[in-house]
C-alpha cells in the first residue's frame, strides 16, 4: 500500500486529511488480520503516518505523489517455467513495472514520483523486474491466472496513454508480461470513472474474476442512474465472451447500493472493488446495512472458505477509488 501524501487525496483542511489517513489505515489494519502489510510513505508524511498505523505495518519511506498502489505499483506474476523464453525459471516471482503517466496525462494529476514506485516495490519484494513500455495500471486489468485478462478500450487504447497502440500491440505486450492468451475487451467503464477526475474506465469497479469461469459484475439497478444502461451493456459484452479456455462465463451480479449521488454527482460505488487476501476478502461498505450485507453474502458464496470483512469505503470513493485501488497483493514464489 501507499499512504496518502499531500495533494487532492489529503484535501485542503485537517478534517479531510484525517479522514483520508484513517480510511487508508482502516484498510491496512483489516488486511493485517490475514497477512503482512508494507506501506510506502512519503518522508514528509512519516510522523502523521505513525499516528494512524499499527506498529505491525512495515513502513518504507519513498517520495510519493499519491496513494493508489494498485496503479502505481507493479503487477506481480509467477514464471511458468518455460526456460526457452529466457525467464528465470519455474515459480520465480516477477513484477511487471508498467509505465505510469497519471491515468493518461490528466491535467490534475502529478506522477513524476509515482512513476518510480513500480521499480521501488519490485526491488523491495525481491522479484525480477519486468519493465513494460505499455502505459497501464493494475486497476485497468483483471486476470484469472490461466491466460484470461479483462481490459477496457478506453484505458489501454486511450490516446493519452498509448497513442500509437492498437489491440494487437496491447495484446502482444499483455502476453509478454503477464502471460495473457485471451483478452476480453470492454468498451468503457462506469459513468463517473469516465469523467474528468476518473481513470477513464478501470475494470476493477466493473468486473472481477472470482474463480476460473466465474465473473462478479457490478449492476446498477436504478433507472435514475446513468450506469443503469451502462452496466447492462457491459454485462451483455461479458455474457457474449468466453475465458481463455473458450468457456462461457458464469456471471454473478453484485448490485450497487441504493444511493445515487454525492456532492459531486452520480456515484460509482461498487462492491466489485474488493481485495482477496489469505483466508479472507476485504470488502467495501457504503453505510447501507441491507445492501452491504447482501454484498457480503454474495462475496462469501463466491469465495468459499474465506472470511469477508467489510471496511467503510465512501472516503476512498470520494477521492477516486476503492479498496482494490489502494492495495496490491504480492504472491509467494512456489
Amino acid at each position: 500500500m501507499a499512504f496518502p501524501a499531500s495533494g487532492y487525496t489529503l484535501g485542503d483542511d485537517a478534517g479531510s486529511a484525517a479522514e483520508a489517513r484513517q480510511a487508508w489505515a482502516d484498510v491496512a489494519h483489516a488486511v493485517l488480520e490475514f497477512e503482512p502489510v508494507t506501506m510506502v510513505v512519503d518522508p514528509a508524511e512519516a510522523d502523521a503516518t505513525r499516528r494512524y498505523l499499527s506498529a505491525a505495518v512495515e513502513i518504507v519511506e519513498a517520495p510519493l505523489d499519491d496513494a493508489w498502489m494498485r496503479d502505481i505499483g507493479p503487477s506481480f506474476v509467477l514464471d511458468g517455467g518455460d526456460d526457452e523464453t529466457g525467464g528465470p525459471g519455474p515459480g520465480t516471482l516477477g513484477a511487471v513495472d508498467w509505465t505510469f503517466n497519471g491515468w493518461g496525462g490528466q491535467d490534475w494529476a502529478r506522477w513524476g514520483k509515482d512513476a518510480e514506485i513500480g521499480s521501488l516495490v519490485s526491488g523491495l519484494s525481491g522479484a525480477t523486474r519486468i519493465p513494460s513500455p505499455l502505459v497501464n495500471e493494475g486497476g485497468g486489468i483483471q486476470v484469472d491466472g490461466l491466460g484470461t485478462v479483462l481490459a477496457t478500450l478506453s484505458v489501454q487504447l486511450d490516446p493519452g496513454r498509448n497513442p500509437l497502440a492498437d489491440r494487437a500491440t496491447v495484446e502482444a505486450e499483455l502476453a509478454r508480461t503477464i502471460g495473457a492468451t485471451h483478452v476480453v475487451w470492454l468498451p468503457r467503464g462506469l459513468t463517473r470513472d469516465q469523467e474528468r477526475f476518473g481513470t477513464r474506465g478501470h475494470v476493477d469497479i466493473v468486473a472481477a474474476i472470482s474463480s476460473p469461469g466465474t465473473l462478479l459484475v457490478h449492476s446498477q439497478d436504478d433507472p435514475g442512474h446513468p450506469d443503469y444502461q451502462v452496466t447492462r451493456e457491459l454485462r451483455q459484452v461479458l455474457a457474449e465472451s468466453t475465458d481463455a479456455a473458450g468457456t462461457p462465463w458464469r456471471i454473478i451480479d453484485l448490485p450497487a447500493p441504493a444511493v445515487l449521488r454525492d456532492s459531486e454527482g452520480f456515484v460509482d460505488y461498487s462492491y466489485v472493488n474488493h481485495l482477496v487476501v489469505n483466508g479472507g476478502v476485504i470488502a467495501c461498505s457504503f453505510g447501507e446495512e441491507r445492501a452491504d450485507e447482501a454484498a457480503r453474502e454474495i462475496l462469501a458464496a463466491a469465495y468459499p472458505g474465506r472470511s469477508v470483512v467489510a471496511v467503510e469505503a465512501r472516503p476512498l470513493f470520494a477521492r477516486g477509488g476503492g479498496i482494490h485501488c489502494i492495495t496490491q497483493q504480492q504472491p509467494s514464489a512456489r
